[in-house]
Formats: C-alpha cells, structure tokens, sequence
C-alpha cells in the first residue's frame, strides 16, 4: 500500500481506531490499515474503502460484512466508518459501548468491543484520563 494512501487513512481516523476509538498512543503495536469491505468481497483498496482498526478489531471483524442482531434476530450489516456516523451508532456507558441501532449493536457484538477484560481496560484508562471517549 502506497505510504501516502497509509498517511492520509492514518490522518483522517485521528490516529484512532475508527470502530473502538481507542488511541494509536495506548496500544502497545501498530494499528492497521482495514478493508472495510474485505478484498475477498471485491473491495478495493482505495480511500473511500479504508479505515484505521487496532489489531484486536481488525481480528474480530475479519472480512465479516454482516452480522445477527440479538434483539431482533436479524442480519444487519457492520459499522463502516465511510458510510456512517459513529455518535448515531454508538454512545458509551461508563467504559462499555452501547449500541444505539441494530448496526451499532451487531458491529459491538461481532468485534467483540465489551469484552469483560477490554472494558475493564478503557475503564482503567478513562480514570487515569488517556482514554478520551467512554469515561467513569
């Protein structure tokens, strides 16, 4: 990948996960650079296809597209950072995320985003004032 293209992508997510919104600065290894939609589904490696992930999401989500909402039963596609808005998806409670819609919901549940020891660590963080977003 073009290391401009890797710039630009790295600059516009705030040197963030664009999914858990944990900081580039409190992760221990690199974050990635993700195919929204993965290469497998035809999807290209362009701007509008890209997004910043830390490796834990990019691992859960894989080239996963979709998932199944609990609540209603149903297929519901993921997040994707080019299309959507965060804030209508997702709002934190505490160091836990909820999910406002179905797509904030299955996103939460497929990449595992309030996993018992990954909440606890952005709880750790918030007190300490280094995670920006999900607080006390």
């Amino acid at each position: 990948m073009r290391r401009s293209l890797v710039h630009t992508v790295r600059r516009r997510a705030g040197e963030a996960c664009e999914y858990c919104r944990m900081p580039q600065a409190l992760y221990e290894g690199p974050f990635e650079i993700e195919h929204v939609v993965a290469r497998q589904h035809h999807g290209t490696t362009l701007l509008e296809n890209l997004a910043l992930a830390c490796p834990r999401c990019n691992r859960f989500k894989g080239p996963n597209l979709a998932g199944i909402d609990a609540q209603t039963g149903r297929t519901v596609r993921l997040f994707h950072p080019r299309k959507d808005r965060w804030n209508e998806h997702f709002a934190w409670r505490g160091a836990e995320l909820v999910g406002l819609t179905a797509t904030g919901r299955v996103t939460i549940s497929v990449l595992m985003m309030n996993d018992a020891e990954y909440v606890r660590l952005r709880g750790e963080l918030a007190r300490s004032g280094l995670f920006p977003s999900g607080g006390e």
